[in-house]
């Protein structure tokens, strides 16, 4: 199948979601055009690049002529497509464990606003925040803390078996955490360690360091 892929996402390099989809894209090897878009001069909102994402939003993923925003939709699409075993695989196998992933995704999509708000991604690369978390976000770090306990094992290995795209949504929302100081048990922070040396992961934090300088 002949490759012709664009990703767009945020010039700062700063986004977990384009992120996600971006490592996604990286782990099956393919070939693509990687395209940064600056949101705060609202890049995102112009007529040309309203043609080419439905929502407008990053990141966005261009097939030849079909396009997707969304990072969890970007994995899904890409496992379909580009597929086992001509591809390796970016969500587990199996049904259940595969469902999981899904779950862990959405849910760090949709809650949590209070720390993601206190703890930007920036913390993970750049300025650390020394105030300390409000009692909305710490409740919010709890609630996190406890689930990924649940998840990962003593070691901090991957939370199926084997590396699946939804670690490295896991690993940078705990890192949100561990970055910036703020006491994680000790299985967490073997857990981001090992997830954040996934070349896809180091790459686009060089990226990150990279735009602020």
């Amino acid at each position: 199948m002949a490759q012709t892929l664009v990703l767009y996402v945020d010039i700062d390099y700063s986004s977990p979601y384009a992120l996600s989809a971006y490592a996604a894209l990286e782990a099956k090897g393919l070939s693509y055009t990687l395209e940064a878009l600056d949101l705060r001069a609202r890049q995102n909102t112009t007529p040309q690049f309203g043609r080419v994402s439905l929502t407008s939003r990053v990141p966005t993923l261009v097939d030849d002529e079909f396009s997707l925003s969304e990072s969890s939709a970007i994995a899904e699409y890409l496992e379909d497509v580009y597929g086992a075993p001509q591809y390796p695989r970016v969500l587990p196998a199996q049904p259940r464990p595969r469902a999981r992933a899904r779950q862990i995704q959405a849910w760090l999509r949709s809650d949590l606003a209070a720390l993601r708000a206190e703890r930007p991604t920036t913390v993970i690369y750049a300025n650390k925040n020394p105030q300390p978390l409000s009692a909305s976000a710490r409740a919010a770090a709890d609630k996190l803390l406890a689930a990924a306990e649940s998840l990962i094992d003593e070691r901090g290995g991957p939370l199926f078996g084997e590396w699946c795209v939804a670690d490295v949504d896991l690993a940078v929302m705990l890192a949100r955490l561990s970055a910036n100081g703020d006491t994680v048990p000790v299985q967490i922070l073997k857990y981001v360690e090992t997830q954040f040396q996934h070349p896809a992961v180091q790459s686009w934090w060089a990226r990150a360091k990279q735009a602020m300088a």
